[in-house]
């Protein structure tokens, strides 16, 4: 009885945590969608498959907290983005821009793929030329072998 009231009492508490949290986050919508916008044109770079927007690694909440400070201090988005580029590199961009620094982003797997397909398509002819026909006695062989083995059953 007593360990269910405890249990009680804590579950009541996370719950109050949790909604103190929502309800800071949401006091400015408008705000709270630009900074998602910002999000979304990073790269977690804890994650790296993810923008920080949908990323829940501390160093994305720390980035969006970032956002939503320099937002609050009249910082166009545009700015937010370069700071963001000047401070961690064209990689923090989730859509780098198509320049000669972020040119092996761009061309990079098009470029891996046209060497797989290049190595796979000579590995095949090379087996086809080493595939040469029997010598005439080795066909008599492999015939007399196969007549005289007792089918199977």
């Amino acid at each position: 009885m007593r360990s269910a009231l405890i249990a009680l009492i804590l579950a009541g508490a996370m719950c109050g945590a949790g909604a103190n949290q929502a309800a800071s986050l949401a006091a400015d919508p408008v705000l709270e969608a630009r900074v998602m916008k910002v999000a979304e044109e990073l790269r977690c770079l804890v994650c790296q498959n993810e923008t920080i927007a949908a990323s829940h690694a501390d160093l994305a909440v720390d980035l969006r907290k970032q956002i939503r400070s320099q937002l609050s201090q009249g910082r166009s988005e545009q700015q937010i983005l370069d700071f963001m580029v000047e401070r961690y590199g064209d990689f923090v961009l989730y859509r780098p821009a198509l320049k000669a620094t972020t040119l092996l982003l761009w061309v990079g797997p098009f470029a891996l793929l046209l060497i797989a397909a290049f190595t796979l398509a000579r590995a095949i002819r090379r087996r086809q030329l080493s595939a040469a026909p029997l010598a005439p006695a080795d066909a008599d062989r492999a015939r007399r072998l196969l007549e005289e083995s007792p089918p199977d059953r």
